[in-house]
């Protein structure tokens, strides 16, 4: 692997590290400007009534804050027809086991969802190991307005707010919302595509390694987003 980067000296790796660390502070402080831009976006009233089949039956948006006044919903990949769960999704899923109990000591919900049938998702679920909330929105159109799925033949599909001349079934996002005293369920937040990369705790430690994340050769749906705006943008 050595054949592929330059070799220096200790100094000569020092000089070059503290000129990384100059920029990597400014990575963070531009980080929490960004963080509170984000806070400061106008929270929309959601007056669409959802339905999600979860563990105890049928539940609305406003159940899945379990308590909490802060939702974050993960938009996990997994179509109605389709026997598994997508392979990235399940990657990214694997990290958020240990977090649902720090997150309620800070008000906020953690809470999977996708299109597939309950059953389908609770198999998948057991199978993998996994003990976060997981609900289907088979009943209603909850995924098809929050733009990570797709019908065939939909009219005005975008993804990650822009346009598609074609759309897959399935797309990766993540939507943040809020509940004030009274019980209004207000969208506060979405982002997709690469938006999700600080989300991914391995993501964030092979960012660290020689090879970085090494992701040559991944299909669906990393190929997919490469080949489109989605992604870089």
């Amino acid at each position: 692997m050595t054949d592929e980067h330059t070799t220096g000296t200790e100094q000569e790796w020092r000089t070059a590290r503290l000129a990384l660390l100059d920029r990597e502070k400014e990575l963070n402080r531009l980080r929490d400007e960004v963080a509170e831009q984000r806070r400061r976006l106008p929270w929309v009233p959601v007056t669409k009534q959802y339905a999600f089949d979860g563990p105890d039956g049928r539940v609305d948006l406003a159940d899945l804050f379990g308590g909490c006044s802060q939702l974050i919903v993960y938009h996990f990949m997994f179509g109605p027809d389709w026997d598994e769960g997508c392979p990235s999704c399940s990657f990214w899923a694997d990290s958020f086991n240990g977090a649902p109990v720090h997150l309620r000591h800070r008000d906020v919900s953690l809470v999977a969802v996708s299109r597939a049938p309950y059953r389908k998702l609770d198999a998948y679920r057991r199978r993998m190991g996994w003990s976060f909330p997981w609900y289907s929105s088979e009943p209603s159109d909850f995924n098809i307005d929050y733009h990570v799925s797709f019908d065939p033949g939909q009219q005005g599909a975008e993804y990650n707010f822009t346009a598609m001349a074609e759309a897959p079934d399935e797309l990766p996002g993540m939507s943040a919302f809020a509940r004030d005293e009274a019980g209004q369920v207000y969208h506060t937040y979405s982002t997709y595509s690469r938006g999700l990369d600080p989300i991914n705790g391995a993501y964030q430690i092979l960012d660290l390694a020689p090879k970085g994340r090494d992701e040559k050769g991944l299909e669906w749906p990393m190929a997919w987003l490469r080949r489109h705006d989605a992604y870089e943008d």
